[in-house]
C-alpha cells in the first residue's frame, strides 16, 4: 500500500496497533530533556522503583531557564539556579547524559542534537518541548509531549499514541534574492493560520524546499507546531547525508552504507494520497514579518497594518483589533514604519551558524541605530558560539554595537533574565509573538535574521534591500 513519509515511519516503529480506534504503541528512538519539563518525571520514576529502560536514548542539556552571560559566576536567579541543579542532581542519580552550561556540546535541545549528529533520518524523537518538529528537517518523526508521557517514554521507551493525519506543503519555484526558509513558514502559517495544521504531520515539498540547507529545513520545521501541527517533517536527501557524515553519532564505515541505503527510502510513494494538500509558490515570495500577537498575523514587509474594519469575519476581525491594540500599532500603518527598541537574533528557530553568518554580513561595517537599545545575539549551540568566534563574527557583532552571548534560549520566551518590559518593541528570529512571549507587556515581531539586522541598522522595520 502506497504511504507517505511519515505513515513509513510510524510503521516502522509500530509496537502495538490499537484496534476500534485504541491507539497505537510506537517505539522510540531518543528523547530529548532539558531542565523545564524533567522534574516531574524524574520524581515520578523515583516514587515508583523505577529506571529509565535505555539510558543511551536519553539526552540532556540546560537551555531555556539559564543565564547568558557570566555562566561561570553564582546564578543570581533562584528559580532558575533550582532548576540547573535539579536537573544535574537527576541525570547524575539516573545516569543520563547532561551537556551542562560551559560543556561545549551545550545548547537549546533542538540545536545541540543536529550538531552530534543525533538527530538522524526515519527516527522517532520525543521532548517535553513543543518545537520538537525541528528534528522533521532530518525525515525524522519528531514532536512535543507532556510531562507524564515524558516519565512513560524514559520508563518504557514507547508512547501511545494515534496516528496522526498527513498534509503536503508543496512549495515550488525558486526564492528571490532576500527570501528565506523564515519568510517561507511565516507565509505558510499566514496562509493556512495558527489552526490549519491541527492534527497533521506536514511535509514540505517542492523544489524551494530541495534546494535549502538543512539549516534552513530546521527553520521551516521547527515552526510547524506554529500552524498547530504535531510535526513537521522533509525527506532526507543527498544535502541531509552530507550533512550527518562525519558528526560524533553518524554512523561509520559499513553502518554508514547501510544507513543511507535505509534512508534513501524514506520518502512518500508517488501514488500515496495526504489527507491535505496546500501549494505555495515561492517565487512570488518576498521578506515576511508578523505584526500581531500569534505567527499567522504575518504579511510581506511592504505591506501594511490590516485596517480592521475591512476585514469581513467577524472572528479575524476582532483578533485583529485586539492585536494592533497590544502592539500599539495604528491600522493602514506601512509595516517599515514601525520603530523598534531590541532585536534579539538567536532561538532553536534562528540562532544557528547559518543565521550567524547572515546577519553578519549585513552588519559588518555598520553600527545600530541610535533609537534602538540593545542589540542580542545568542548562538543556539555552543558549538554554533565557537564556529562564530573561530570565523570572527563575534567581532563584527560587537563592532556593530551588539551584545554577544553565551548559548541558550535567551529572549525568544521571558523565563530567563534577558526579558523585556512593558511596552518594548522587539524584531526576533524566535519562533512565537503571543502576548508577553519575552516579557509581561512585550511588543514582538517575527522575521528572519536577514530581516532583523537591516532593522538594527536603521531603526524601523526593514529589509536587506532597503539598505
Amino acid at each position: 500500500m502506497a504511504s507517505t513519509l511519515a505513515e513509513k515511519v510510524w510503521a516502522d516503529h509500530l509496537v502495538y496497533h490499537g484496534e476500534d480506534g485504541a491507539p497505537d504503541l510506537l517505539y522510540i528512538d531518543l528523547m530529548l530533556m532539558h531542565e523545564v519539563t524533567s522534574p516531574q518525571a524524574f520524581e515520578g520514576l523515583r516514587l515508583a522503583g523505577r529506571k529509565p529502560r535505555h539510558i543511551d536514548q536519553l539526552i540532556a542539556t540546560e537551555d531555556h531557564n539559564t543565564p547568558t552571560i557570566n555562566i561561570d559566576r553564582p546564578n543570581p536567579d533562584k528559580v532558575s539556579a533550582l532548576q540547573l541543579s535539579t536537573l544535574e542532581q537527576n541525570c547524575e542519580e539516573f545516569g543520563v547524559r547532561l551537556h551542562p552550561l560551559g560543556d561545549a556540546d551545550q545548547g537549546i535541545v533542538h540545536a545541540f542534537a543536529p550538531n552530534l549528529g543525533l538527530t538522524q533520518p526515519g527516527m522517532t524523537i520525543v521532548c517535553g518541548d513543543s518545537h520538537t518538529s525541528t528534528h522533521g528537517a532530518f525525515g525524522a518523526l519528531a514532536f512535543g509531549i507532556g510531562t507524564s508521557e515524558v516519565e512513560h517514554v524514559m520508563a518504557t521507551q514507547t508512547l501511545s499514541l494515534k496516528p496522526f493525519d498527513t498534509m503536503a506543503i508543496n512549495v515550488n519555484g525558486k526564492l528571490a534574492q532576500g527570501v528565506t526558509a523564515k519568510d517561507i513558514i511565516l507565509a505558510i502559517i499566514a496562509k493556512i493560520g495558527t489552526g490549519g495544521g491541527q492534527g497533521h504531520v506536514l511535509e514540505y515539498r517542492g523544489e524551494a524546499i530541495r534546494n535549502l540547507s538543512m539549516e534552513a529545513r530546521m527553520t521551516i520545521c521547527n515552526m510547524s507546531i506554529e500552524a498547530g501541527a504535531r510535526a513537521g517533517m522533509v525527506a532526507p536527501d543527498q544535502t541531509t547525508f552530507d550533512y550527518l557524515k562525519g558528526r560524533p553519532h553518524a554512523p561509520e564505515g559499513e553502518m554508514w552504507d547501510r544507513a543511507v541505503e535505509y534512508w534513501k527510502t524514506l520518502k512518500t510513494d508517488d501514488d500515496a494520497v495526504f489527507d491535505k494538500v496546500v501549494d505555495l509558490d515561492a517565487s512570488s515570495l518576498t521578506p515576511y514579518v508578523t505584526w500581531g500577537t500569534n505567527p499567522g498575523q504575518g504579511l510581506p514587509i511592504n505591506d501594511s497594518v490590516p485596517v480592521p474594519e475591512e476585514i469581513a469575519d467577524e472572528a479575524r476581525r476582532g483578533a485583529a483589533q485586539e492585536a494592533i491594540d497590544y502592539m500599539g500599532l495604528t491600522p493602514g500603518m506601512p509595516i517599515k514604519s514601525i520603530p523598534v527598541d531590541t532585536v534579539f537574533i538567536g532561538s532553536c528557530t534562528n540562532g544557528r551558524i547559518e543565521d550567524l553568518r547572515a546577519a553578519a554580513a549585513i552588519m559588518k561595517g555598520q553600527h545600530k541605530a541610535d533609537s534602538i537599545h540593545r542589540v542580542l545575539v545568542v548562538p543556539a549551540s555552543s558549538r554554533a558560539r565557537l564556529q562564530a568566534e573561530e570565523e570572527g563574527l563575534d567581532k563584527i557583532f560587537k563592532d556593530f554595537g551588539a551584545e554577544w552571548r553565551n548559548a541558550g534560549c535567551s529572549m525568544c520566551l521571558g523565563m530567563n533574565p534577558d526579558k523585556m518590559v512593558p511596552d518594548e518593541r522587539s524584531i526576533s528570529t524566535s519562533n512565537r509573538n503571543f502576548q508577553g512571549r519575552q516579557g509581561k507587556g512585550s511588543r514582538t515581531h517575527l522575521a528572519s535574521p536577514q530581516v532583523a539586522a537591516a532593522t538594527a541598522i536603521r531603526g524601523t522595520i526593514s529589509s536587506p534591500a532597503d539598505l
